[in-house]
């Protein structure tokens, strides 16, 4: 099992209120350089908050919610500081609350035919 840290807002302060794009960017490119693998992602809106352990933590968001999810405790500590009104946490995954650790619920876009 491996724990993983979060940042937690609405999708629309996260996505578009916040410069996150940007954020994000430079880390990716931060990473390629040092040839660091990628420890952080993007969900929207997390399925994880589904968990009964979390419903506490998904009533304080406001709904649709995203999350940026990573195994760097330091990096998710850093975005806190950075983007200030976010909820921070942590959640074990696998589990038999929380089976995936990055699924989003949005549905799956289809492709007219």
């Amino acid at each position: 099992m491996q724990t993983y840290y979060y940042v937690l807002a609405s999708q629309k302060f996260l996505m578009e209120e916040e410069p996150l794009e940007e954020v994000l960017r430079e880390r990716t490119r931060d990473y390629h350089e040092k040839e660091k693998e990628i420890d952080f992602w993007l969900v929207s809106p997390p399925a994880f908050l589904e968990a009964p352990e979390l419903v506490s933590i998904k009533e304080k968001c406001p709904q649709p919610a995203a999350a940026i999810i990573s195994t760097n405790p330091q990096f998710i500590t850093w975005l806190k500081l950075r983007l200030e009104s976010v909820i921070t946490g942590e959640f074990q995954a696998p589990s038999d609350t929380i089976p995936e650790n990055l699924v989003s619920l949005a549905p799956a876009s289809t492709k007219d035919s």
